[in-house]
């Protein structure tokens, strides 16, 4: 009995760390379903609202981008930032994308076609490859090569996306350094005096309800940071809250200023 008190107890504890009010409140005041996890580098200092929402997997949508990037210049299917990417002349929904592209302007504006050009030249074998390798979340089997991180067939948690994200800030990975280093050059948002953030939006469109994502990291003069957020967007005006969301809940906790 004394056991069971003890092992109860602990998992209360575990709980209580987990669910973070500051970041509850975050959400609570925009009357949004969502999560968040923050965790430092090594990983001692994680904060989390939605413990659940944060274990379960979503469709990955464009936060499949950066893996993918590290693939395609890996593959040596593009060789760098300013590789020019040829319109066919297709009209998308999406105005940015209807004209020439570099790896890095097809990364900032998510390009779909772009990176569908690149599934086909990479492949459904070795997309499987690297997806075991990098413990990117779970893939579906069968899947399109084309479309399966728009589809659903690629889910992940942000609980793995930040794994995935401290193994890809280690270069943990199988990828060269320059793959690293043109990935790191193309995925920089924002500098500050106080940091610097890299990051990457996601939108799985055809998931019901639609999920938004935002996944990235910090740099600090004292640590790095890595967060992954996901939201339901009830209509496109959310979709601006993946950003405003976790930029204040990285306020909240301190990670930025």
């Amino acid at each position: 009995m004394k056991y069971l008190l003890v092992v109860a107890s602990l998992l209360l504890s575990v709980s209580a760390r987990a669910e973070d009010p500051s970041l509850a409140k975050v959400f609570a005041e925009r009357d949004i379903q969502g999560t968040i996890v923050i965790s430092s580098l090594d990983g001692k200092q994680r904060y989390i609202h939605d413990e659940a929402r944060a274990q379960q997997r979503f469709p990955c949508a464009s936060t499949f981008k950066i893996l993918n990037t590290l693939i395609a210049l890996e593959e040596k299917v593009v060789s760098g930032k300013d590789d020019r990417l040829e319109w066919d002349g297709q009209v998308h929904d999406f105005p940015d994308w209807n004209q020439d592209q570099t790896l890095e302007s097809a990364f900032k504006v998510s390009c779909v076609w772009c990176y569908q050009d690149f599934a086909r030249a990479i492949g459904a074998e070795t997309y499987r490859r690297y997806l075991a390798a990098s413990a990117f979340g779970e893939l579906h089997e069968p899947f399109d090569e084309t479309t399966f991180w728009l589809d659903g067939s690629l889910q992940i948690s942000a609980v793995e996306q930040v794994r995935f994200l401290q193994k890809m800030y280690r270069r943990e990975l199988p990828f060269s350094p320059h793959a690293y280093a043109t990935l790191r050059e193309i995925m920089l948002v924002e500098e500050r005096p106080g940091y610097r953030l890299w990051a990457k939006t996601g939108w799985a469109m055809r998931a019901d309800p639609p999920i938004g994502w935002y996944v990235g990291y910090v740099e600090t003069p004292n640590n790095v940071w890595f967060f992954a957020t996901n939201i339901d967007i009830r209509d496109q005006e959310d979709l601006s809250l993946r950003q405003k969301l976790t930029r204040e809940a990285l306020y909240a906790k301190g990670v930025i200023q």
